[in-house]
């Protein structure tokens, strides 16, 4: 049976302010419904390897939730940190802080760590996937007018790749395209099978 029938006896909820996040849901083809936002403190610890980052907050996220599910229903939260020059590049403060983000990608390679966790009452599991994505050199100028034109102040690392700057800037990808966009759905298609 395919999963989106598997899925008509429950409730999807989705837990983002990501339009990303609910346009590559809604590809799928699996029904669900945008939760309330409820604020859950984003902070992990200085020692956590970088690479675990995404899938603790991803949980952390989640934790919020818990006591809101019923019975058939299904959470999914997600976090996506871009890691470069050992680096979380979170969301950029200013036009500088952006600026100086893309710098540190420019003609050089970076990964895309997407975290998601699925949460239904009783069951909680969480997963990472990895995309690498390589920058070809940029001027200041293509910086500049990529920031000024886009403003791309909700994006982690300072850039979207399905804009201008995927477009021109982005010679190479490893991993899923959709994942570097902030939801890994091939991945999250599989896990779903599993966890229903």
């Amino acid at each position: 049976m395919l999963l989106t029938d598997r899925l008509k006896n429950h409730r999807i909820l989705l837990a983002s302010k990501s339009p990303r996040r609910r346009e590559l849901l809604a590809g799928c083809g699996i029904a669900f419904e945008i939760t309330e936002g409820r604020d859950a403190e984003e902070c992990f610890p200085a020692d956590m390897p970088l690479g675990e980052v995404a899938e603790y907050l991803s949980k952390i996220k989640s934790d919020a939730y818990a006591d809101t599910l019923t019975e058939g229903d299904i959470l999914i939260t997600a976090d996506t940190v871009v890691i470069a020059s050992d680096e979380i590049l979170g969301k950029p403060k200013d036009r500088e802080d952006a600026a100086r983000m893309l710098r540190l990608l420019s003609g050089a390679e970076h990964e895309v760590v997407t975290g998601v966790t699925l949460r239904a009452t009783g069951k909680c599991e969480s997963f990472s996937s990895v995309s690498k994505v390589r920058f070809r050199g940029l001027t200041e100028e293509e910086i500049y007018h990529y920031i000024d034109t886009y403003k791309p102040y909700d994006k982690a690392g300072a850039y979207g790749i399905q804009e201008w700057i995927g477009y021109v800037a982005i010679s190479g990808i490893v991993g899923s395209f959709y994942n570097v966009m902030g939801l890994p759905v091939q991945r999250l298609w599989v896990e779903l099978e599993k966890f229903v």
